[in-house]
C-alpha cells in the first residue's frame, strides 16, 4: 500500500466543500454533488474497510475502501491495470498512431450545456471521419479501427474537450484478404483529415439544432432561435479546426505505457497539487503556447475556482469515455484480431487471466508496506462499523 500524498483534491472538499454547495444552489447538478460527496468519502472509515494482518512481520493495518468514482484521483489506477490487462491481447505487430480531435473553444462552451449530445458527436465524427479518409484509396485504401478516449480538460482545468486516438497502422483490403499498411511514419494526411472533421461534426450539429435536441442557457440563450444560430455557426465553417497526429508509437509496449497514462486520466492529479493554504489552492499546470522549460508553471486558483473548474468536467451518467471503433468495435473485435494475425501471419499471446471473485475485476490483494509480504484480511467493517467474517479465499 502506498503512502498518503500530502495534499490531495480530497483535502480541497473536505476543506471547502461543506458551505460551497450553498452558495452555488441552482448551479451544481446532482451529478456533481455525488463526485463530491464520494471524492471526500474515499478511503475513509465512512466507507468501511478491512483489518489487515501480514503474514510475514505479522503488523496488523486498516485498509479503508475507495468510492470506485471514476472521477476520483485516487481510484483510477488499479481501473487502468485492470482495463489495460484486457486490452494487452488486443495489440498488434504494427505501428500504432496517436490522433487527437479537438473541438473549437465556442462549440466547447455549448458543449457544456450539451455533454451527452456533443460529446457522443465528438467520438461518432471523429471516428468516422478515420474511417472514412483510411478507406480512401487515393490514401489508405483500408477498413481500419480505433480506440478513442475523451478528455474534457486542459492542463489548467478549463474546458476543453477532445478525443485521443489510438490507432494501428493499418486494416484490411476492401475485400477482406490482405492487410494493408501504413507508409512507413505516416498514418493519415493531418489537413484532409481536417476538412472532413469540421465539415461532418457541423452538419450533424445542425441537425441536432433542427431536430429541437439541444439546449442553451445563459448567454447562449440566443443560439435557440434558428437564424440566430445558422448565423452562429457560419464563422465555425471558415476557422482551422485542430487535427494533430503524433509520431508512431516505439512498438505496442509503448503504446501501453501512453494508454496508462491517459485512459482513465481524470481532470487533475493529487501528485499536481502545490498547497492549499490563505492564497487559495496552487498546482502544477503546462503552458502548451510555450517552449522549454518556461511551459511548466504554477497556479494559485481560490478554493471556490478551483472545485468549480474541477466538476466541469464530471460526465453524464453511464456516458462511456473509452470507445472503440471499425475493427476494434466491442461487437466483432475478437474475429476481427483473429483474421488481422492471420494475414500479419503471427500467432496470439495467451496472457493468464488474474484470479477473479466471479465479477469482472481482479480479486484485490494486500502488500505489506514493511516488508513486502502479503497480508491476509481479519475482518470486513461496514459503514456502520459493524464487524463481519473475511471473505473466503
Amino acid at each position: 500500500m502506498q503512502g498518503r500524498l500530502a495534499l490531495e483534491v480530497a483535502d480541497i472538499f473536505r476543506a471547502h466543500g461543506p458551505a460551497w454547495p450553498d452558495a452555488q444552489r441552482g448551479h451544481l447538478s446532482l451529478a456533481q454533488l455525488k463526485v463530491m460527496s464520494a471524492i471526500t468519502q474515499c478511503r475513509t472509515a465512512a466507507l468501511g474497510g478491512h483489518v489487515l494482518r501480514c503474514d510475514g512481520c505479522g503488523q496488523d493495518e486498516v485498509s479503508y475502501n475507495s468510492c470506485r468514482n471514476r472521477h476520483c484521483p485516487k481510484c483510477q489506477s488499479s481501473a487502468a491495470k485492470r482495463w489495460l490487462d484486457a486490452r494487452q491481447a488486443d495489440l498488434l505487430p504494427v505501428e500504432y498512431y496517436h490522433v487527437v480531435f479537438t473541438l473549437p473553444a465556442p462549440i466547447a462552451d455549448i458543449a457544456y450545456q450539451n455533454k451527452a449530445a456533443l460529446y457522443g458527436l465528438l467520438f461518432d465524427i471523429a471516428a468516422e471521419t478515420l474511417q472514412r479518409i483510411a478507406a480512401d484509396p487515393k490514401h489508405l485504401g483500408a477498413h481500419i479501427g480505433a480506440t478513442l478516449v475523451l478528455h474534457t480538460w486542459g492542463s489548467a482545468l478549463t474546458h476543453h474537450p477532445h478525443v485521443h486516438g489510438i490507432v494501428p497502422g493499418g486494416g484490411f483490403a476492401p475485400d477482406g484478404k490482405t492487410w494493408v499498411a501504413c507508409r512507413p511514419g505516416f498514418f493519415l494526411p493531418v489537413r484532409v483529415l481536417s476538412r472532413l472533421f469540421r465539415r461532418r461534426f457541423l452538419e450533424e450539429l445542425q441537425r441536432l439544432h433542427d431536430g429541437g435536441a439541444l439546449r442553451f442557457f445563459g448567454e447562449h440563450a440566443a443560439l435557440a432561435e434558428p437564424v440566430t444560430f445558422k448565423a452562429w455557426l457560419a464563422p465555425l465553417r471558415q476557422c482551422e479546426w485542430v487535427v494533430y497526429a503524433k509520431r508512431p508509437f516505439a512498438g505496442p509496449q509503448a503504446v501501453l505505457a501512453y494508454l496508462s497514462r491517459y485512459t482513465h486520466r481524470v481532470a487533475i492529479s493529487n501528485s499536481r497539487l502545490l498547497a492549499m493554504d490563505e492564497r487559495g489552492v496552487t498546482f502544477r499546470w503546462k503552458d502548451y503556447r510555450a517552449t522549454g522549460k518556461t511551459r511548466h508553471k504554477a497556479m494559485t486558483l481560490s478554493p471556490q475556482e478551483f472545485m468549480r473548474r474541477f466538476l466541469l468536467h464530471v460526465l453524464p451518467g453511464g456516458f462511456h469515455r473509452i470507445r472503440h471503433y471499425g475493427l476494434l468495435a466491442n461487437s466483432n473485435r475478437r474475429d476481427n484480431l483473429a483474421l488481422a494475425r492471420q494475414l500479419l501471419q503471427v500467432t496470439p499471446s495467451s496472457p493468464q487471466a488474474p484470479a477473479t471473485d466471479g465479477l469482472d475485476s481482479p480479486r484485490p490483494t494486500f502488500v505489506c508496506a514493511h516488508c513486502g509480504h502479503a497480508m491476509t484480511v481479519l475482518q470486513v467493517f461496514l459503514r456502520d462499523c459493524s464487524i463481519r467474517a473475511p471473505p473466503a479465499s
